[in-house]
């Protein structure tokens, strides 16, 4: 019985997340969305209207995401007449801007693994 020795197409997924000690995530892609959502918004609710999250849980993400790396991510204005605002610290913009540069650095360093990867698989293959 011959073998094919044509590979199926294969992709690779790689996640970047930070972890707390005891490997809970507090940063990842969904967070970073959560975050750009009330950049352009001003408002955590909806922030997080946007992404299907309930107020409750993006107040929790958000929280343990600032006990995690200890620091104040947000700038929060209470509510009343002139209704209240949320904005983004230094900090958190400059987190952005670096966990947006370390997945690319990540993912160029995956896909060249991948392709070494893909080369010495394909060889099985035949």
């Amino acid at each position: 019985m011959a073998s094919d020795s044509k590979m199926p197409p294969m992709k690779l997924h790689v996640k970047v997340a930070l972890a707390t000690d005891a490997d809970e995530d507090y940063l990842g892609p969904g967070v970073i969305q959560l975050l750009e959502g009330i950049e352009r918004t001003g408002s955590i609710q909806q922030a997080a209207r946007a992404m299907a999250l309930s107020y409750v849980k993006a107040l929790r993400i958000l929280n343990r995401m600032e006990r995690g790396l200890g620091r104040t991510l947000l700038l929060r204005h209470k509510g009343g007449a002139a209704r209240g605002s949320t904005a983004l610290t230094p900090f958190a913009r400059r987190l952005m801007r670096e966990y947006a540069a370390l997945c690319g650095k990540v993912r160029r360093s995956a896909d060249a693994a991948f392709a070494v990867f893909l080369g010495k698989i394909a060889g099985e293959a035949q």
